[in-house]
């Protein structure tokens, strides 16, 4: 996650210092005290936090390297004695949003006071660390007809580019779990501090690299049918940025030539087809291809092989494929309550689990809005733990279309 503004109040007052200059009279040759103050004032605007619960102060006087020091806990004010200079104010520390999120903050700027009072916006930023994409959202529960018939269509992945830099969609993996959150077997080998086992992924295709710039705070969608499904409780579609590919007659689904399709690496399914649980029981992750990584090379290179006891007595043994963890650059889990037994992904990559449940509810898995970014599109939580990042059975955003 990268560092972005989090609309925060605080207002810090630095007061005022004394400096003693020398400098020679032409007519008399004596040195003369000059007495030089100046109020400092710093303001950081907003309005989403509660309690400013430890904040490192530190002014620096670029020219002398003098160093003034402070930590403020559970205050937003303080006052600092400074002569004329050129600073570099740095803030460093925690504080509570009104949301009790516990957030990592920080701020720079630099200033010349030459002045008797200077007025500073040091706007406080998030420390994140991860630098790509995040699952914003995901819907899979499916959603109920008019008539009490489930539909299981208008399913789709909301991808967003959570920092402050231009992402490009290209080649960007979406996969599924092999392995299910309600059922735990003894299974070997068994790695997931290793690699991600899945049961299906797809990916976007691109030979440039640089064919699908994300705009900061903007998302891609990538649905299941790219189409207009309102008229059953689901949603419309058709504007999505890429669809699932359908080659089973026995759906009638109806590709959309307007909206590219996702590529199939890998499905365990008849006709390559890409299926979501509606039970919240199955986890997702996307993934990069590193250098030198292709969609073939990780069919040759990357084939996993499983056994288990089963009930019968005798062992069963699988074929899939698993995502290195180094590839993985966001993920989320899903369970529900009554049935959860494990998590699918190394705590690394996600330490919780989130849900949508009873199946065709009509809700989705949702991130939690942290703060704004620079450009004021919304900074989602990222924690890797979805349970905390996550807002479970979410009102799904794209009910009434996709709006960018």
């Amino acid at each position: 996650m990268k560092k972005r503004f989090l609309a925060i109040g605080l207002m810090a007052v630095l007061a005022s210092s004394t400096l003693i200059v020398s400098c020679s009279g032409d007519d008399d040759g004596f040195g003369t005290e000059v007495s030089q103050k100046s109020v400092l004032t710093v303001t950081l605007a907003g309005d989403n936090i509660s309690t400013y619960k430890k904040i490192e102060l530190e002014i620096l006087e670029t020219n002398s390297g003098a160093i003034t020091k402070k930590t403020l806990e559970n205050a937003s004010a303080y006052s600092f004695e400074l002569p004329y200079g050129s600073y570099k104010i740095t803030a460093n520390g925690t504080v509570i949003t009104k949301d009790n999120e516990e957030v990592q903050v920080g701020a720079t700027a630099q200033k010349d006071i030459n002045t008797g009072v200077v007025n500073l916006s040091l706007p406080l930023i998030i420390k994140q660390f991860n630098k790509d994409f995040i699952i914003e959202e995901v819907f899979f529960s499916g959603s109920t007809t008019n008539d009490g018939k489930k539909y299981n269509n208008s399913r789709y992945f909301k991808l967003t580019n959570n920092t402050e830099e231009v992402l490009y969609a290209d080649n960007l993996i979406i996969a599924t779990s092999e392995f299910l959150s309600s059922v735990k077997r003894e299974i070997t080998p068994y790695h997931i501090d290793q690699a991600f086992p899945i049961g299906s992924a797809m990916y976007i295709k691109s030979e440039s690299g640089k064919q699908y710039p994300v705009q900061p705070g903007s998302f891609i969608v990538v649905a299941d049918n790219a189409i207009n499904h309102t008229a059953s409780n689901g949603f419309n579609l058709t504007n999505a940025d890429f669809e699932f590919p359908s080659a089973n007659p026995s759906l009638g689904q109806v590709d959309n030539p307007s909206v590219p399709n996702m590529n199939i690496i890998y499905s365990k399914m008849a006709y390559n087809m890409i299926f979501l649980y509606a039970t919240s029981i199955e986890s997702y992750v996307i993934a990069r291809f590193p250098a030198g990584e292709n969609e073939q090379t990780f069919l040759q290179n990357h084939k996993y092989t499983y056994s288990y006891p089963n009930s019968a007595g005798g062992v069963t043994t699988n074929n899939t494929y698993e995502i290195p963890n180094s590839w993985i650059i966001d993920a989320v889990n899903n369970s529900t309550d009554d049935k959860f037994l494990h998590i699918l992904t190394t705590p690394s990559i996600d330490a919780g689990w989130s849900s949508a449940s009873p199946n065709n509810n009509g809700k989705s898995v949702r991130r939690k809005i942290l703060g704004t970014m620079s450009n004021g599109k919304n900074l989602y939580k990222d924690t890797n733990n979805s349970t905390a990042d996550f807002v479970r059975n979410s009102e799904p955003s794209l009910k009434n279309g996709i709006i960018k």
